[in-house]
């Protein structure tokens, strides 16, 4: 495993990457501005494209560099503008009725991460990993799924849910970038595709929520039945 042949330096190279993601997902459990979601999501992407290269070079891996590439332009610059869009549409610019306020969700958020290190030591300790960045990937990828999962259960508006769906998948690709690098391309192109069809879906749903329900709010989506 990579994981477990790293030199001090790309090890705290690729920490330093890592930890630097799971951080910008607090920056969206913090704010109400859909807009500091996006960039935040887009700064996400464009470290989690940087990883992805970083081990293709110190793996040997040279189809990640491909994949890094693909990562920044769809993720980091295609999705957020996307998602940018539907913002401006719409003129939704922040949560009016979140479940939980930012500062309770950054509590949560917090709780979130100490109970994925102590799942990710476990894990580690079975498959005799403690000790290297393989726990910290471990950590990383279940709290940020755990912090998507979070902004779904949280945050009331439709493009806070496509936006928490995007988190929780960019936490299984930074794990498996670092886990499992020679993951095949065409799986990667396929997840890809997905997060664009995910995100084209909630936009027309977006719009039609506004037209028939006169809001963005996904409590408002039983109003669509029938």
């Amino acid at each position: 495993m990579l994981a477990t042949q790293l030199d001090p330096l790309a090890a705290s190279f690729f920490s330093l990457l890592a930890i630097a993601s799971l951080l910008l997902s607090f920056v969206m459990l913090g704010s109400r501005w859909l807009k500091h979601y996006v960039v935040a999501f887009g700064l996400q992407s464009w470290l989690v494209a940087l990883l992805s290269a970083a081990v293709g070079y110190y793996g040997g891996y040279p189809e990640l560099y491909a994949i890094a590439g693909l990562t920044a332009l769809t993720r980091g610059l295609l999705l957020p503008y996307l998602i940018l869009r539907i913002v401006r549409r719409l003129n939704v610019d922040r949560e009016l009725h979140e479940r939980l306020a930012p500062a309770a969700s950054l509590v949560v958020g917090a709780l979130l991460v100490l109970f994925a290190f102590v799942v990710a030591q476990h894990l580690g300790e079975s498959l005799a990993l403690t000790g290297t960045i393989a726990v910290l990937a471990l950590t990383v990828m279940i709290a940020m799924k755990l912090i998507g999962f979070l902004l779904l259960a949280v945050r009331s508006e439709a493009l806070s849910q496509i936006l928490g769906i995007l988190v929780l998948e960019n936490g299984i690709f930074l794990g498996s970038q670092i886990l499992v690098p020679g993951m095949p391309i065409l799986i990667e192109l396929v997840i890809l595709f997905d997060l664009l069809v995910v995100v084209a879906a909630f936009g027309v749903l977006v719009r039609l929520m506004v037209v028939h329900a006169g809001t963005s709010s996904a409590h408002n989506l039983r109003r669509l039945v029938g």
